[in-house]
């Protein structure tokens, strides 16, 4: 299939709203609708952002900004899996840990930072702890709704095969509770994107990051740097979106096309 083929194939509405805003943009702007100092062209925009890529700035930025984001989302995905695996196997743990679990997950988020900045300073552990948490809690609730998704008929015939434990677990258990896992999964990511670009704007970001970059443009009124900043930030989330639905689809491909 040629290029111009695959073009013709490709569904393009989804770019009609933001062209139709772009255009809007950049109506506003040249005509002087509005006041250019908060609403900036357009050009303006591009010309910033070429900037801060030519001097290297952005790179680093949203090199020390995705390293930051998957190694919270590592740390949190780990334990959020062990502790939903947990809680679904086990009515004692659940009678013993869940009633904890479940009213600690009704807090919000952001209400953790002055607790993890006190204990933890501003630095990388209290940033990656955060995002740590962001991705625990939807990977353990699916974690804990998939194990408990296997019905008792299943455990039966795993019973009558004569599965051990071990192999209860991962010939049973894993395989059922995988789409709920992938799920789990697939939302920690794009949390935990989130929650990087606020640890680093809300904690501080004297290092290298993302959020860096929309500090500088608000201290100086650099409205271009911030736009660029808030561009940045939707684009890299579309891109881990994308990733995480191709990796889930190809991971679970045995389930056959979603309905």
């Amino acid at each position: 299939m040629t290029f111009w083929n695959k073009l013709r194939k490709t569904d393009l509405r989804g770019l009609v709203l933001p062209a139709a805003l772009l255009a809007l943009w950049y109506a506003l702007t040249a005509l002087q609708l509005v006041n250019t100092r908060l609403i900036v062209p357009p050009g303006a925009v591009l010309a910033a952002a070429w900037k801060v890529i030519a001097g290297g700035e952005l790179l680093a930025g949203l090199q020390a900004s995705l390293a930051r984001d998957l190694a919270g989302f590592a740390v949190g995905s780990a334990a959020g899996i062990l502790l939903g695996l947990l809680l679904g196997v086990s009515r004692w743990a659940e009678r013993l840990v869940g009633p904890t679990f479940h009213t600690l997950k009704q807090i919000s988020l952001f209400a953790w930072l002055p607790l993890l900045s006190t204990w933890l300073g501003t630095g990388e552990a209290a940033k990656i702890l955060f995002i740590a948490l962001s991705a625990f809690y939807p990977v353990a609730l699916n974690t804990f709704e998939g194990v408990r998704g296997v019905t008792r008929a299943q455990l039966e015939v795993a019973r009558v095969l004569g599965f051990k434990r071990l192999q209860l677990a991962w010939r049973l258990i894993l395989p059922a509770a995988a789409p709920q896992v992938a799920t789990g999964l697939h939302l920690a990511l794009l949390y935990a994107w989130l929650a990087t670009i606020g640890a680093e704007y809300l904690l501080g970001a004297s290092a290298p990051g993302i959020g860096n970059v929309v500090i500088r443009g608000k201290a100086a009124f650099h409205v271009e740097l911030i736009v660029v900043g808030m561009l940045l930030v939707g684009l890299v989330g579309m891109a881990l979106n994308r990733a995480a639905a191709a990796v889930e689809a190809r991971v679970l491909h045995w389930r056959g096309p979603a309905h």
